[in-house]
């Protein structure tokens, strides 16, 4: 299982509901967007962080192995900001306001991916997907949603076993063996998505399947303690943001 996943399933708000975990996270996502970068998206990324490492109980390697890909596209994001193309002085030159924007957009953004890993390392996809059908979703994008989520581990684990069985058989000795056995496994996991997703098809047929996944979805009722105490955390990065912005 993915970090991400395994956070999901085993910290302390797993019993809870997903509403009440939307309202923060999203919450506090939709406040690093519309608030200013300063001091607004600032507040937004240490009470996200806060929330996951304490109440959460998510342990901060896990945190940092699955916000580190999203950072990295905020930095590619950021970085061609610094420079304009046919200016004046050159074909590309710095920006005069470059690093200002690609800070206040780095801000924004990192802040923005704390929000909705809040929601993501606390709320299993198995909880949350089959609660989108009773909440209007239509039943056939949900029950594609659960077969790609189930689909996506089969084949990490595929890719990791021919992975494995490539560096056993002296494969990666090399740059050019290196590239082949890359170009094997690509090709390896093209044909086993159509075979796990042929024999998966299969299952559901003996199983009766009529177009609806029917799964059992763990009772949690909603608290609304808690549900107060994720939209006030929002309502008050918000109020900070205003008065420190007054103050600065």
């Amino acid at each position: 299982m993915l970090p991400i996943d395994v956070a999901a399933h085993g910290n302390r708000w797993r019993r809870r509901h997903p509403a009440e975990k939307a309202v923060l996270g999203l919450g506090l996502t939709g406040c690093a967007v519309a608030l200013p970068p300063w001091p607004g998206s600032v507040l937004v990324a240490v009470a996200a962080v806060t929330v996951l490492l304490g109440p959460a109980g998510v342990a901060p390697r896990q945190l940092w192995r699955s916000w580190r890909l999203p950072l990295g596209f905020c930095v590619t994001g950021a970085v061609p900001l610094l420079f304009q193309v046919g200016a004046p002085g050159g074909f590309l030159t710095l920006a005069p306001d470059g690093p200002a924007q690609a800070g206040q957009l780095l801000l924004r953004t990192s802040a923005a991916s704390l929000g909705v890993l809040l929601f993501a390392f606390t709320t299993p996809v198995s909880d949350l997907l089959p609660r989108l059908a009773r909440a209007g979703v239509p039943a056939p994008v949900v029950d594609v949603a659960l077969v790609m989520y189930r689909i996506s581990f089969l084949l990490l684990d595929a890719v990791a076993r021919i992975r494995q069985a490539q560096a056993a058989r002296l494969g990666l000795t090399s740059r050019a063996a290196a590239w082949r056995s890359v170009a094997g496994l690509a090709a390896t996991a093209f044909v086993r998505a159509f075979d796990r997703a042929a024999r998966l098809q299969v299952g559901l047929a003996g199983r009766g399947y009529d177009g609806t996944l029917r799964v059992l979805v763990p009772e949690a009722p909603v608290d609304r303690r808690f549900l107060a105490a994720s939209a006030a955390l929002p309502a008050a990065v918000v109020a900070l943001t205003f008065v420190l912005e007054g103050l600065l």
